[in-house]
């Protein structure tokens, strides 16, 4: 394997036969590593195996602000050099060896033990999801997908690790494709990202100069490879599945499941797909201890998570805090309050364009965790906190978001290709206030049609910011409408008089 993949011939790798791909990948003479054992080698301590799902009981009752030494990403904003000598020095790929010589087992316990979920939006078990790669081996290679596909509305958290910390993702890579028996990782980037694509293809061929990559990786026997490949901007590659169709060089649309992506995904072989910062801070968690990580949050709401804070605050930031902080905190703390005062605050969206807006009232009291915003009747989503004051246009915010949507809809199933131009439309009228007051009535009808009968979630994501404007915001609506009817009224009877 050469030491440097270039960013250009990347794609065209892609691009071959699926069979000549994954004949690269077959076992030759078993895995090196499993032939010996998953566990660690004889005559070291090991910890005892944690019951799945179990970290450990919370205690704690107030939550955050994160001390420095409990941060994950330290160059979260690029103050430091992001190449291989300083982030050797910043603490990355310690031990890496000792924990490839642990085992898969071991390593799939502290991720379940840690409570690390999801932090691409589904909040989904991560160590639960890889437990689902170790089935007995059937002939096929197994892989990492890794998904930088990073086109969420207000959403900046995995662009930040791509470019200031690439190392991280490059060994987080390495460990999540031990614990699930990967042969390959690929990293799908989002196709806008050039400078970050750079410094991530910078640090996989530096991870390759230092023995990190390809054969017999830091001299434990288990051999693993990364490569990138450059996505074009469609947001529906968000998607797993749409994901893996755009790796294999198909059209990204959705795939109808199941079979799952861990039977059968990229190039028909079983595969994990997982967030940019899912596979980030496993390596801390690993060196560190899942008892560390788990020390952070709530129950079923470990750790710390990027938060992405954008719109009408003094300080729109990327930070890292603690799960479960109050969201007013959060704010106060990171990005200098909401501009003009909290008393000049109408909304939030608490976690990207596709989580259901809540109003003040609601986020006076809210917590920014999985069950926290669930509670609310919302979501964490991606965790991207866009807030808006009361000069926010609140009908045609969430106008704007309909159209995105209908605009990124892949058009493979009837309702969210028509279900979502149908919104569009009535959205168009609420801004204007043409529309009628049974049209609101009739637009709720259309989302829970939507929701819930696609093949993916972009439709899902679609319907939830306007149930939210209506749970919370339909007086406004209806008032818009109420004030174009009088105006309407108005200019016919002057019309009339005029005659």
């Amino acid at each position: 394997m050469k030491s440097v993949i270039c960013l250009r011939n990347t794609t065209a790798k892609l691009t071959k036969s699926s069979k000549v791909f994954i004949s690269h990948f077959r076992f030759k003479g078993g895995d090196s590593l499993a032939s010996k054992g998953s566990g660690p080698p004889q005559g070291t301590k090991s910890t005892p195996p944690v019951p799945p799902g179990m970290p450990p009981p919370q205690t704690k009752k107030t939550f955050g602000p994160l001390s420095d030494q409990d941060r994950i990403f330290t160059n979260l904003y690029g103050r430091h050099d992001w190449r291989l000598k300083s982030a050797l020095k910043q603490g990355d790929w310690y031990k890496t060896q000792d924990i490839l010589l642990k085992g898969s087992e071991w390593i799939i316990n502290e991720i379940k033990a840690s409570g690390l979920r999801g932090r691409g939006g589904a909040g989904f078990a991560t160590g639960l999801k890889w437990s689902f790669m170790n089935k007995p081996p059937d002939g096929r290679p197994k892989f990492l997908v890794v998904n930088a596909d990073e086109g969420e509305p207000g959403t900046c958290k995995d662009r930040e690790i791509l470019r200031h910390s690439p190392h991280k993702l490059v060994e987080g890579c390495l460990l999540a494709g031990r614990a699930i028996g990967a042969r390959a990782a690929f990293i799908y980037i989002r196709g806008e990202f050039y400078n970050e694509a750079c410094n991530t293809q910078t640090a996989i061929a530096e991870a390759y100069n230092a023995g990190f990559l390809g054969k017999n990786v830091c001299g434990s026997g288990f051999d693993f490879d990364v490569y990138m490949h450059r996505g074009a901007g469609a947001y529906v590659c968000g998607e797993e599945t749409a994901l893996i169709e755009s790796l294999e060089g198909k059209a990204g649309k959705p795939r109808l499941k199941p079979p799952f992506p861990a039977d059968v995904g990229v190039f028909g072989c079983p595969t994990t797909v997982n967030n940019v910062e899912t596979i980030s801070v496993t390596p801390t968690i690993l060196r560190r201890g899942a008892n560390w990580f788990a020390s952070f949050g709530r129950t079923r709401n470990s750790g710390t998570k990027l938060f992405t804070i954008s719109g009408h605050v003094n300080k729109p930031c990327s930070i890292e805090e603690e799960l479960s902080m109050p969201l007013m905190e959060i704010i106060d703390r990171h990005a200098g309050g909401v501009r003009g005062g909290w008393d000049n605050l109408l909304a939030i969206i608490p976690g990207g364009s596709s989580t259901p807006i809540v109003p003040k009232k609601v986020v006076e009291t809210v917590i920014m965790d999985f069950d926290g915003l669930l509670a609310a009747q919302t979501s964490l989503g991606t965790a991207a906190i866009i807030v808006m004051d009361k000069s926010t246009d609140i009908v045609k915010a969430i106008a704007r978001l309909s159209a995105f949507y209908k605009h990124e809809s892949c058009g493979q199933c009837t309702p969210c290709r028509e279900g979502l131009v149908w919104i569009n439309k009535i959205m168009q009228r609420f801004v204007m206030g043409k529309a009628k007051m049974e049209e609101i009535n009739m637009i709720l009808e259309v989302t829970k049609q939507i929701e819930g009968h696609t093949i993916c979630a972009l439709a899902d994501g679609a319907v939830w910011p306007v149930q939210g404007l209506m749970r919370h915001f339909r007086s406004d609506v209806e008032a818009r409408i109420k004030q174009f009817e009088q105006i309407t009224k108005k200019k016919h009877f002057s019309e009339r008089c005029t005659q």
